[in-house]
Protein backbone atom coordinates (compact mmCIF):
# COMPACT_ATOMS: atom_id res chain seq x y z
CA UNK A 1 0.00 0.00 0.00
CA UNK A 2 0.97 3.47 -0.54
CA UNK A 3 -0.23 6.61 1.03
CA UNK A 4 -2.93 6.90 -1.58
CA UNK A 5 -5.85 5.40 -3.17
CA UNK A 6 -9.31 4.52 -3.22
CA UNK A 7 -9.42 0.87 -3.11
CA UNK A 8 -10.23 0.77 1.13
CA UNK A 9 -13.17 3.13 0.69
CA UNK A 10 -15.50 -0.09 1.38
CA UNK A 11 -14.14 0.29 4.83
CA UNK A 12 -17.01 0.80 7.35
CA UNK A 13 -17.98 4.75 8.01
CA UNK A 14 -15.07 5.02 5.29
CA UNK A 15 -16.35 9.20 4.63
CA UNK A 16 -15.98 9.93 8.31
CA UNK A 17 -12.19 9.45 7.98
CA UNK A 18 -9.57 11.92 6.81
CA UNK A 19 -9.27 12.08 2.79
CA UNK A 20 -5.84 10.30 3.22
CA UNK A 21 -6.65 7.56 5.22
CA UNK A 22 -9.38 6.72 2.98
CA UNK A 23 -7.19 7.10 0.05
CA UNK A 24 -4.05 4.20 1.05
CA UNK A 25 -3.88 2.16 -1.67
CA UNK A 26 -4.51 -1.84 -1.29
CA UNK A 27 -1.62 -3.03 -3.96
CA UNK A 28 2.04 -2.12 -4.02
CA UNK A 29 1.42 -1.41 -7.87
CA UNK A 30 -0.68 1.94 -6.56
CA UNK A 31 1.86 3.53 -4.24
CA UNK A 32 2.69 6.88 -5.91
CA UNK A 33 6.24 7.85 -5.66
CA UNK A 34 9.87 6.58 -4.21
CA UNK A 35 10.21 4.55 -7.60
CA UNK A 36 14.29 5.06 -6.61
CA UNK A 37 13.67 2.66 -3.76
CA UNK A 38 10.66 0.43 -5.40
CA UNK A 39 10.98 0.69 -8.87
CA UNK A 40 11.17 -2.46 -11.06
CA UNK A 41 14.79 -3.85 -9.38
CA UNK A 42 15.14 -1.18 -7.17
CA UNK A 43 16.65 -2.83 -3.55
CA UNK A 44 13.35 -2.19 -1.42
CA UNK A 45 11.33 -3.68 -4.36
CA UNK A 46 13.59 -6.75 -4.73
CA UNK A 47 13.64 -7.43 -1.09
CA UNK A 48 9.93 -7.22 -1.12
CA UNK A 49 8.94 -9.29 -4.14
CA UNK A 50 11.46 -12.15 -3.20
CA UNK A 51 10.67 -11.93 0.76
CA UNK A 52 13.71 -11.27 2.13
CA UNK A 53 13.16 -8.67 4.25
CA UNK A 54 15.28 -7.51 7.68
CA UNK A 55 14.74 -4.86 9.65
CA UNK A 56 14.70 -1.58 8.08
CA UNK A 57 14.49 2.16 8.63
CA UNK A 58 11.95 4.27 6.71
CA UNK A 59 13.64 8.50 6.90
CA UNK A 60 11.49 11.07 4.89
CA UNK A 61 9.59 13.65 5.20
CA UNK A 62 6.21 14.03 6.27
CA UNK A 63 3.01 12.85 4.20
CA UNK A 64 5.01 10.91 1.75
CA UNK A 65 4.10 7.18 2.37
CA UNK A 66 6.46 5.97 5.28
CA UNK A 67 3.39 4.29 6.87
CA UNK A 68 1.43 2.86 3.89
CA UNK A 69 4.46 1.51 2.47
CA UNK A 70 5.12 -0.48 5.58
CA UNK A 71 1.38 -1.85 6.07
CA UNK A 72 1.76 -2.65 2.33
CA UNK A 73 4.69 -4.29 3.12
CA UNK A 74 3.17 -6.50 5.32
CA UNK A 75 0.76 -6.99 3.36
CA UNK A 76 2.75 -8.43 0.29
CA UNK A 77 4.77 -10.64 2.61
CA UNK A 78 1.79 -12.06 4.58
CA UNK A 79 3.27 -10.83 7.94
CA UNK A 80 0.96 -9.26 11.15
CA UNK A 81 1.40 -5.82 11.11
CA UNK A 82 1.44 -3.98 14.29
CA UNK A 83 1.89 -0.40 13.90
CA UNK A 84 3.43 0.97 17.45
CA UNK A 85 3.55 5.10 17.85
CA UNK A 86 6.74 6.36 19.68
CA UNK A 87 4.70 9.33 20.61
CA UNK A 88 2.54 7.09 22.49
CA UNK A 89 4.20 4.48 24.07
CA UNK A 90 6.94 3.11 26.22
CA UNK A 91 8.99 0.24 27.07
CA UNK A 92 6.57 -1.29 29.02
CA UNK A 93 4.14 -1.55 26.04
CA UNK A 94 7.56 -2.67 23.74
CA UNK A 95 7.52 -5.78 25.96
CA UNK A 96 3.61 -6.24 26.10
CA UNK A 97 4.10 -6.23 21.84
CA UNK A 98 7.52 -8.08 21.94
CA UNK A 99 5.13 -11.04 24.31
CA UNK A 100 2.93 -10.92 21.20
CA UNK A 101 5.46 -11.17 18.45
CA UNK A 102 7.33 -13.95 20.35
CA UNK A 103 4.13 -15.85 20.51
CA UNK A 104 3.13 -15.38 16.78
CA UNK A 105 6.66 -16.92 15.81
CA UNK A 106 5.99 -19.77 17.85
CA UNK A 107 3.08 -20.62 16.13
CA UNK A 108 5.03 -19.70 12.61
CA UNK A 109 3.92 -16.11 11.85
CA UNK A 110 6.23 -13.49 11.17
CA UNK A 111 5.80 -10.07 12.61
CA UNK A 112 6.33 -6.61 11.28
CA UNK A 113 6.61 -4.03 13.77
CA UNK A 114 6.15 -0.51 12.38
CA UNK A 115 7.01 2.44 14.80
CA UNK A 116 6.47 5.37 13.91
CA UNK A 117 8.45 8.52 15.19
CA UNK A 118 10.90 5.77 16.09
CA UNK A 119 13.59 8.93 16.82
CA UNK A 120 11.78 9.80 19.85
CA UNK A 121 12.39 6.91 21.81
CA UNK A 122 15.57 7.35 24.09
CA UNK A 123 18.30 4.84 23.68
CA UNK A 124 17.04 2.51 26.35
CA UNK A 125 13.39 2.11 24.66
CA UNK A 126 16.07 1.53 21.47
CA UNK A 127 17.92 -0.79 23.19
CA UNK A 128 14.54 -3.09 24.54
CA UNK A 129 14.42 -3.49 20.61
CA UNK A 130 17.50 -5.43 19.92
CA UNK A 131 16.90 -9.08 21.08
CA UNK A 132 13.70 -9.22 19.58
CA UNK A 133 15.07 -7.94 16.02
CA UNK A 134 18.30 -10.19 16.80
CA UNK A 135 15.67 -13.68 17.06
CA UNK A 136 13.82 -12.36 14.87
CA UNK A 137 10.73 -12.14 16.41
CA UNK A 138 9.72 -9.23 14.79
CA UNK A 139 10.37 -7.03 11.49
CA UNK A 140 11.11 -4.11 12.57
CA UNK A 141 10.21 -0.94 10.00
CA UNK A 142 10.96 2.38 12.06
CA UNK A 143 9.75 5.40 10.49
CA UNK A 144 11.21 8.85 11.10
CA UNK A 145 11.36 12.24 9.56
CA UNK A 146 15.19 12.95 11.28
CA UNK A 147 18.27 11.65 9.99
CA UNK A 148 19.27 8.15 11.30
CA UNK A 149 22.53 8.66 11.90
CA UNK A 150 21.85 10.72 14.96
CA UNK A 151 18.45 9.82 16.25
CA UNK A 152 19.32 5.81 16.02
CA UNK A 153 21.51 4.11 18.19
CA UNK A 154 24.07 2.15 16.34
CA UNK A 155 23.07 -1.40 17.57
CA UNK A 156 19.94 -0.73 15.73
CA UNK A 157 21.06 1.16 12.62
CA UNK A 158 23.81 -1.90 12.49
CA UNK A 159 20.80 -4.52 12.41
CA UNK A 160 18.77 -2.58 9.37
CA UNK A 161 18.84 -0.87 6.24
CA UNK A 162 18.01 2.91 5.95
CA UNK A 163 15.72 3.62 2.91
CA UNK A 164 15.58 7.34 2.16
CA UNK A 165 11.81 8.38 1.01
CA UNK A 166 11.84 11.35 -1.17
CA UNK A 167 9.39 14.28 -1.20
CA UNK A 168 6.57 13.77 -3.83
CA UNK A 169 7.03 15.85 -7.06
CA UNK A 170 4.28 18.11 -7.99
CA UNK A 171 3.18 15.71 -10.65
CA UNK A 172 2.80 12.83 -8.19
CA UNK A 173 0.60 15.00 -6.16
CA UNK A 174 -1.61 15.81 -8.64
CA UNK A 175 -1.66 11.61 -9.86
CA UNK A 176 -2.99 11.18 -5.85
CA UNK A 177 -5.29 14.27 -6.12
CA UNK A 178 -7.16 13.15 -9.30
CA UNK A 179 -7.88 9.80 -7.56
CA UNK A 180 -9.63 11.43 -4.63
CA UNK A 181 -11.40 13.42 -7.13
CA UNK A 182 -14.46 10.48 -7.79
CA UNK A 183 -14.41 9.86 -3.98
CA UNK A 184 -15.40 13.55 -3.35
CA UNK A 185 -17.68 13.64 -6.21
CA UNK A 186 -15.61 16.42 -7.52
CA UNK A 187 -14.58 17.95 -10.26
CA UNK A 188 -11.32 20.05 -10.63
CA UNK A 189 -8.88 21.18 -13.62
CA UNK A 190 -5.34 20.52 -13.95
CA UNK A 191 -3.76 23.64 -12.97
CA UNK A 192 -5.91 24.19 -9.54
CA UNK A 193 -4.74 20.42 -8.48
CA UNK A 194 -1.04 21.42 -9.85
CA UNK A 195 -1.33 24.42 -6.90
CA UNK A 196 -2.44 22.20 -4.56
CA UNK A 197 0.77 19.88 -5.60
CA UNK A 198 2.98 23.42 -5.08
CA UNK A 199 1.29 24.21 -2.10
CA UNK A 200 1.27 20.77 -0.54
CA UNK A 201 4.98 20.84 -0.67
CA UNK A 202 5.75 17.10 -1.61
CA UNK A 203 3.53 16.32 1.82
CA UNK A 204 1.06 13.73 0.10
CA UNK A 205 -1.51 14.20 3.29
CA UNK A 206 -1.61 18.28 3.13
CA UNK A 207 -2.69 17.81 -0.39
CA UNK A 208 -5.41 15.54 0.58
CA UNK A 209 -6.44 17.80 3.58
CA UNK A 210 -6.05 20.75 1.09
CA UNK A 211 -8.29 18.99 -1.53
CA UNK A 212 -11.27 18.05 0.87
CA UNK A 213 -11.02 21.46 2.79
CA UNK A 214 -11.62 23.08 -0.77
CA UNK A 215 -14.25 20.78 -1.71
CA UNK A 216 -16.27 21.20 1.20
CA UNK A 217 -15.91 25.03 -0.19
CA UNK A 218 -16.81 24.29 -3.81
CA UNK A 219 -20.35 25.00 -5.61
CA UNK A 220 -22.03 22.45 -8.03
CA UNK A 221 -19.31 20.15 -7.40
CA UNK A 222 -16.88 21.78 -9.44
CA UNK A 223 -13.58 23.02 -7.78
CA UNK A 224 -12.96 26.96 -7.84
CA UNK A 225 -10.26 28.87 -7.84
CA UNK A 226 -12.19 31.52 -5.18
CA UNK A 227 -12.62 27.78 -3.04
CA UNK A 228 -9.00 26.66 -3.41
CA UNK A 229 -7.84 30.55 -2.43
CA UNK A 230 -10.06 29.95 0.92
CA UNK A 231 -8.26 26.63 1.50
CA UNK A 232 -5.02 27.95 1.53
CA UNK A 233 -5.63 30.71 2.81
CA UNK A 234 -3.56 32.58 -0.14
CA UNK A 235 -4.04 34.09 -3.54
CA UNK A 236 -4.00 31.22 -6.28
CA UNK A 237 -1.56 32.64 -9.23
CA UNK A 238 -2.39 30.80 -12.60
CA UNK A 239 -0.27 30.68 -15.47
CA UNK A 240 0.57 28.55 -18.18
CA UNK A 241 4.16 26.95 -17.42
CA UNK A 242 4.78 26.28 -21.07
CA UNK A 243 2.89 29.75 -22.33
CA UNK A 244 3.24 33.06 -23.26
CA UNK A 245 3.46 33.91 -19.92
CA UNK A 246 5.69 31.84 -18.50
CA UNK A 247 8.58 33.56 -21.24
CA UNK A 248 6.98 37.02 -20.86
CA UNK A 249 7.26 36.96 -16.15
CA UNK A 250 11.08 35.58 -17.33
CA UNK A 251 11.64 38.26 -19.93
CA UNK A 252 10.51 40.74 -17.17
CA UNK A 253 12.82 39.05 -14.37
CA UNK A 254 15.82 39.29 -16.88
CA UNK A 255 15.13 42.57 -18.18
CA UNK A 256 14.95 44.11 -14.34
CA UNK A 257 18.36 42.32 -13.43
CA UNK A 258 19.91 43.88 -16.55
CA UNK A 259 18.50 47.48 -15.42
CA UNK A 260 20.29 47.17 -12.00
CA UNK A 261 17.10 46.91 -10.12
CA UNK A 262 16.23 44.58 -7.66
CA UNK A 263 12.76 46.10 -6.47
CA UNK A 264 11.15 44.92 -9.90
CA UNK A 265 13.71 41.97 -10.04
CA UNK A 266 12.38 40.58 -6.85
CA UNK A 267 8.82 41.18 -7.79
CA UNK A 268 8.96 39.39 -11.05
CA UNK A 269 10.86 36.65 -9.12
CA UNK A 270 8.13 36.36 -6.59
CA UNK A 271 5.03 36.13 -9.31
CA UNK A 272 6.76 33.38 -10.70
CA UNK A 273 7.40 31.35 -7.69
CA UNK A 274 4.18 31.76 -5.86
CA UNK A 275 2.71 30.83 -9.76
CA UNK A 276 4.70 27.78 -9.29
CA UNK A 277 7.45 27.95 -11.65
CA UNK A 278 9.80 25.54 -11.30
CA UNK A 279 12.61 26.47 -8.83
CA UNK A 280 15.41 24.95 -10.51
CA UNK A 281 14.39 26.65 -14.06
CA UNK A 282 14.47 30.09 -12.45
CA UNK A 283 18.09 28.64 -11.28
CA UNK A 284 19.09 28.08 -14.69
CA UNK A 285 18.10 31.45 -15.79
CA UNK A 286 19.56 33.51 -12.78
CA UNK A 287 22.93 31.64 -13.81
CA UNK A 288 22.43 32.40 -17.38
CA UNK A 289 21.91 36.23 -16.68
CA UNK A 290 25.45 35.94 -14.06
CA UNK A 291 27.31 35.19 -17.79
CA UNK A 292 25.67 36.91 -20.06
CA UNK A 293 25.43 40.45 -18.60
CA UNK A 294 27.48 40.12 -15.86
CA UNK A 295 30.37 38.09 -17.02
CA UNK A 296 34.13 39.21 -15.90
CA UNK A 297 32.55 42.90 -14.83
CA UNK A 298 32.00 40.48 -11.31
CA UNK A 299 33.38 37.21 -11.61
CA UNK A 300 31.69 35.71 -8.17
CA UNK A 301 28.09 36.54 -9.60
CA UNK A 302 28.20 33.26 -11.58
CA UNK A 303 29.50 31.79 -8.02
CA UNK A 304 26.46 33.11 -6.21
CA UNK A 305 24.36 31.76 -8.80
CA UNK A 306 25.66 28.33 -8.87
CA UNK A 307 25.37 28.74 -4.75
CA UNK A 308 22.43 29.26 -4.86
CA UNK A 309 20.82 26.83 -7.43
CA UNK A 310 23.03 24.04 -4.93
CA UNK A 311 20.80 25.72 -2.14
CA UNK A 312 17.74 25.71 -3.84
CA UNK A 313 18.42 21.70 -4.53
CA UNK A 314 19.58 21.06 -0.79
CA UNK A 315 16.91 22.87 0.63
CA UNK A 316 13.36 22.41 -1.28
CA UNK A 317 10.70 25.51 -1.04
CA UNK A 318 10.12 27.54 0.25
CA UNK A 319 13.35 28.01 2.30
CA UNK A 320 15.31 27.48 -1.17
CA UNK A 321 13.30 30.66 -2.43
CA UNK A 322 15.39 33.10 -0.47
CA UNK A 323 18.76 31.87 -2.23
CA UNK A 324 17.05 32.77 -5.29
CA UNK A 325 16.62 36.14 -3.94
CA UNK A 326 19.80 36.46 -2.89
CA UNK A 327 21.02 35.79 -6.02
CA UNK A 328 18.80 37.78 -8.14
CA UNK A 329 19.60 40.60 -5.74
CA UNK A 330 23.22 40.40 -5.88
CA UNK A 331 22.72 40.13 -10.07
CA UNK A 332 21.12 43.61 -10.22
CA UNK A 333 23.68 45.67 -8.36
CA UNK A 334 26.50 43.69 -10.06
CA UNK A 335 28.54 45.86 -12.37
CA UNK A 336 27.66 44.61 -16.14
CA UNK A 337 29.56 43.52 -18.82
CA UNK A 338 28.59 41.91 -22.13
CA UNK A 339 31.79 41.94 -23.41
CA UNK A 340 32.53 38.13 -23.10
CA UNK A 341 28.90 37.43 -24.72
CA UNK A 342 29.87 39.48 -27.72
CA UNK A 343 33.26 38.24 -28.09
CA UNK A 344 31.71 34.42 -28.67
CA UNK A 345 29.11 35.79 -30.43
CA UNK A 346 32.20 37.32 -32.75
CA UNK A 347 34.08 34.47 -32.64
CA UNK A 348 31.43 32.03 -33.53
CA UNK A 349 30.76 34.48 -36.49
CA UNK A 350 34.52 34.08 -37.67
CA UNK A 351 34.53 30.22 -37.42
CA UNK A 352 31.12 30.05 -39.36
CA UNK A 353 32.25 32.76 -42.04
CA UNK A 354 35.70 31.25 -42.52
CA UNK A 355 37.49 28.20 -43.40
CA UNK A 356 38.61 25.74 -40.69
CA UNK A 357 42.15 26.22 -41.04
CA UNK A 358 44.21 23.21 -39.55
CA UNK A 359 45.61 23.85 -36.18
CA UNK A 360 49.40 25.11 -36.79
CA UNK A 361 51.90 22.61 -36.47
CA UNK A 362 53.62 24.51 -33.22
CA UNK A 363 50.66 24.31 -31.36
CA UNK A 364 50.14 20.59 -31.61
CA UNK A 365 51.49 17.89 -29.70
CA UNK A 366 54.46 15.65 -30.87
CA UNK A 367 52.78 12.69 -29.10
CA UNK A 368 55.11 10.30 -31.64
CA UNK A 369 58.19 10.54 -32.57
CA UNK A 370 57.03 10.21 -36.20
CA UNK A 371 54.81 12.80 -35.38
CA UNK A 372 58.10 15.07 -33.85
CA UNK A 373 59.35 14.00 -37.26
CA UNK A 374 56.89 15.92 -39.21
CA UNK A 375 57.10 18.98 -37.52
CA UNK A 376 54.59 18.50 -34.71
CA UNK A 377 55.06 21.35 -32.10
CA UNK A 378 58.03 22.45 -33.63
CA UNK A 379 58.47 26.34 -32.98
CA UNK A 380 56.39 26.01 -29.28
CA UNK A 381 57.37 28.28 -26.99
CA UNK A 382 56.84 27.37 -23.24
CA UNK A 383 55.23 30.66 -21.61
CA UNK A 384 57.17 29.66 -18.52
CA UNK A 385 60.23 30.18 -19.85
CA UNK A 386 59.97 34.04 -20.98
CA UNK A 387 60.17 36.99 -18.66
CA UNK A 388 56.45 37.31 -16.94
CA UNK A 389 55.14 33.97 -18.66
CA UNK A 390 54.59 35.83 -21.67
CA UNK A 391 56.03 35.02 -25.19
CA UNK A 392 55.44 36.44 -28.59
CA UNK A 393 53.88 33.45 -29.97
CA UNK A 394 50.89 33.36 -32.00
CA UNK A 395 48.17 31.01 -31.46
CA UNK A 396 45.32 32.02 -33.86
CA UNK A 397 44.92 30.65 -37.75
CA UNK A 398 47.15 32.67 -39.89
CA UNK A 399 44.25 34.32 -41.78
CA UNK A 400 43.03 35.50 -38.38
CA UNK A 401 46.54 36.12 -36.66
CA UNK A 402 46.27 39.59 -34.44
CA UNK A 403 42.42 39.59 -34.57
CA UNK A 404 41.10 40.42 -30.87
CA UNK A 405 37.20 39.56 -29.77
CA UNK A 406 37.14 40.13 -25.90
CA UNK A 407 36.99 43.93 -25.19
CA UNK A 408 36.71 44.02 -21.79
CA UNK A 409 34.80 47.01 -19.91
CA UNK A 410 35.96 49.82 -17.58
CA UNK A 411 33.39 48.58 -15.46
CA UNK A 412 34.13 46.48 -12.23
CA UNK A 413 36.88 43.74 -12.40
CA UNK A 414 37.17 43.50 -16.17
CA UNK A 415 38.69 47.10 -15.71
CA UNK A 416 41.72 45.74 -13.67
CA UNK A 417 41.26 42.67 -16.76
CA UNK A 418 41.77 45.28 -19.89
CA UNK A 419 44.69 47.13 -17.87
CA UNK A 420 46.30 43.43 -17.72
CA UNK A 421 45.27 42.47 -21.11
CA UNK A 422 47.01 45.92 -22.54
CA UNK A 423 50.17 45.17 -20.42
CA UNK A 424 50.37 41.54 -21.91
CA UNK A 425 50.05 43.13 -25.50
CA UNK A 426 52.39 45.71 -25.05
CA UNK A 427 54.89 43.01 -23.62
CA UNK A 428 54.56 40.73 -26.99
CA UNK A 429 55.17 44.24 -28.90
CA UNK A 430 58.43 44.18 -26.65
CA UNK A 431 59.47 40.83 -27.28
CA UNK A 432 58.54 40.95 -31.14
CA UNK A 433 60.60 44.34 -31.43
CA UNK A 434 63.79 42.52 -29.66
CA UNK A 435 63.60 39.92 -32.34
Amino acid sequence: MSLFDAELLDAPQGGKRPLADRMRPARLEDYIGQDHILGAGKPLRRQIERDELTSIILWGPPGVGKTTLASLIAHVTKCEFIPFSAVLSGIKEIKAVMADAERLRRAGRRTILFVDEIHRFNKAQQDAFLPYVERGDIILIGATTENPSFEIIAALLSRSRVYALRALTVPETVTLLKRALPVLQLEAGDELLEQIGIYSNGDGRQAYNTLEAAAAAATGGVLTEEALQDAMQRKVLLYDKGGEEHYNLMSALHKSVRSSDPDAALYWLTRMMEAGEDRMYIARRLVRMSIEDISLADPRALEQCVAAMQAVHFLGIPEGDLALGQAAIYLCVAQKSDAAYKAMGAVRDDVEKTIAEPVPLHLRNASTKYMKEWGYGAGYQHAHNFEGAISDMECLPPSLAGKQYYFPTERGVEKRIRERLDEIRKMREGKQHQE
